[in-house]
């Protein structure tokens, strides 16, 4: 990822709390040397000092098949905005756009067998929806074993973690006023979001 000094992350730890505010993103994976892509929430968790994105495609989903034997991209990203240089105090400016993402590389490993998948779901519940577990706990072992032979579960380590936080750092101070002050009243929550990680910056 291009990232000029200025829109690097402070450190590590503000990336990982990135990617579990917005744990819905892409992985993408290589197949005969073209690239393949699925949507999915993750699950983000550090075991030992090691990053794990944990997730799951639909069994028929091919990027499966491919996720162990390549290194497998995903990239989280969510608020943005078009920022316009009526914002600038100078008349030589020009449009941009602002917005946060991280990027996550690694190989993933399939998990096989069937009470660790089922696992694997109860812990997905337990991050976005804890009331739901409940409701998951009356189920029948049939319909929950049914569920885990449906999808393909993996756990990807983490090798490297690159980010950008292009949030008009280059700009001066009453410029970024100007811009979060536009955008805070926004119709848009992306670009609020936005507005409201200048004001913190």
């Amino acid at each position: 990822m291009y990232t000029p000094k200025h829109f690097e992350f402070e450190n590590e730890a503000e990336k990982i709390a990135f990617m579990k505010k917005y744990s819905f993103a892409t992985i993408v994976t290589t197949k005969a040397g073209l690239p393949i892509a699925t949507q999915i929430p993750f699950l983000i968790t550090q075991n030992a000092g090691q990053l794990v994105l944990s997730g799951h495609f639909a069994l028929a989903n091919e990027q499966a098949g491919y996720i162990e034997e390549n290194t497998s991209l995903v990239i989280f990203s969510e608020p943005h905005a078009y920022i316009s240089p009526v914002h600038y105090d100078k008349m030589e400016n020009v449009p941009t756009w602002n917005y946060v993402a991280v990027h996550a590389y690694g190989k993933a490993k399939i998990v096989e067998e069937e009470n660790a998948k089922i696992k694997a779901l109860e812990s997905m519940i337990l991050f976005y929806e804890p009331g739901y577990l409940e409701q998951w706990n009356h189920l029948s072992a049939k319909f929950k074993k049914g569920m885990a032979r449906g999808i393909a579960v993996f756990d990807l380590e983490v090798t490297d973690l690159q980010g950008k936080k292009k949030i008009s750092q280059n700009k001066t101070e009453a410029e970024r006023q100007k811009i979060a002050s536009y955008l805070e009243k926004s119709e848009l929550s992306s670009e609020r979001a936005i507005a409201d990680l200048i004001r913190k910056k």
